[in-house]
């Protein structure tokens, strides 16, 4: 059964890569340097060196970045962009092939909230940065063949010209939803992923992972260590408060909900002042 359209929460938007699943590290890292072999490269991103790439958004984009600071010149000569090309999608074949092997395993409480957002009559989408490819493999190989049915929208790769921290994957992924975002949930575990959401006024729940655990996430809406698990309740804060247990769905839409009450009070109480204030102007 659908939410009602009236309910304070209707879907909740993933992130992919460190938030549904610890990616980077030992999946899209590794397949870039099978890549950079394959083709005869010199380089290789140990796990230090990956994270500090990791603040640029987009494959193509992290190997253009890389490539500038060893050799500018020959990273804007004639065939460097379709090197680049090539590069990445041997390294997607690579992740691909990764994933398939079950190399990369779903954060704890992901699966657990996908299955009963669905049986809550929520609806689920996923904003990413990453291929299309990329996001098929995970999902087949940690959900199961009928994985990409349990989402209503993928919005994915370069289906929008600019990559996050740039909200544009978020406000395409919110028109083909229909929703606007106030009924909607997002879910990141990055500076940039965070700033995206919120630029597209979604409230985000931040899950670091393992290049994002220093971060401070000031900004975030929530921030929790993961989604947690009955055996294994997740921490953090939630608009401010400190909270423990699990994200399920009674729970995130009970944050809503107060969310929702709180924030229409502050706007009463200002509206009261204001309304106070002209009054007292006004007075001869």
């Amino acid at each position: 059964m659908a939410a009602p359209h009236d309910a304070p929460l209707r879907a909740l938007i993933f992130d992919v890569d460190g938030t549904l699943a610890e990616t980077e590290r030992d999946g899209h890292r590794v397949a870039f340097n099978r890549a950079f072999a394959e083709l005869g490269l010199d380089w290789y991103w140990d796990e230090a060196t990956y994270g500090r790439l990791l603040e640029v958004t987009g494959g193509k984009e992290r190997m253009l970045h890389h490539w500038r600071g060893l050799d500018p010149a020959a990273a804007q000569a004639p065939g460097a962009a379709a090197l680049v090309a090539e590069l990445h999608r041997r390294k997607t074949r690579h992740y691909v092939e990764l994933v398939d092997a079950g190399t990369v395993a779903l954060r704890p409480g992901v699966r657990r909230l996908l299955g009963q957002a669905r049986e809550a009559g929520l609806r689920l989408a996923i904003a990413t940065t990453t291929t299309p490819d990329n996001v098929q493999a995970l999902l087949r190989a940690a959900l199961g063949e009928a994985a990409e049915g349990l989402f209503d929208c993928i919005g994915a790769g370069d289906i929008v010209p600019r990559k996050k921290p740039d909200p544009g994957i978020y406000l395409w992924v919110l028109e083909q939803l229909g929703l606007p975002p106030a009924q909607c949930l997002a879910f990141e575990d990055s500076p940039a992923g965070l700033r995206a959401a919120q630029g597209a006024g979604l409230r985000t729940v931040v899950t670091p992972g393992v290049y994002t655990a220093g971060e401070t996430f000031g900004q975030a809406w929530a921030l929790l260590d993961s989604l947690g698990e009955p055996e294994q309740p997740a921490r953090g804060r939630v608009a401010g408060r400190a909270w423990s247990g699990v994200a399920d769905p009674r729970a995130l839409r009970d944050w809503v909900a107060r969310d929702v009450l709180t924030r229409g009070a502050v706007a009463g109480q200002e509206a009261a002042r204001r309304e106070a204030a002209r009054r007292e102007a006004a007075r001869p």
